[in-house]
């Protein structure tokens, strides 16, 4: 149970950082998502933006934890650690 936990969590913190990063771009640029993503990774910006999605990211691990859900909240850091790793290699 511990495993699918983690995984859930996992995927969680993976779609609110995505969610987070959409909702920026949305409401404070003129681009769309895509168009937007691939502007701001050419400019080098896309490390910034992915750290503002994780704001999203880190509301969803203080209601895990409010709610007793340790196992996803550690797949919500997990999520976290490896989009910062993967952000340094793209």
């Amino acid at each position: 149970m511990n495993k699918k936990d983690l995984l859930i969590g996992f995927i969680i913190g993976f779609t609110a950082t995505v969610v987070g990063s959409y909702l920026f771009i949305s409401l404070f640029t003129d681009f769309t998502f895509l168009a937007g993503i691939q502007i701001l990774k050419s400019q080098g910006n896309l490390g910034k933006i992915s750290t503002l999605g994780t704001i999203l990211t880190l509301i969803v691990f203080g209601i895990l934890l409010k709610f007793n859900k340790e196992m996803m909240a550690r797949g919500v850091v997990l999520s976290v650690i490896l989009l910062a790793i993967l952000t340094l290699f793209i």
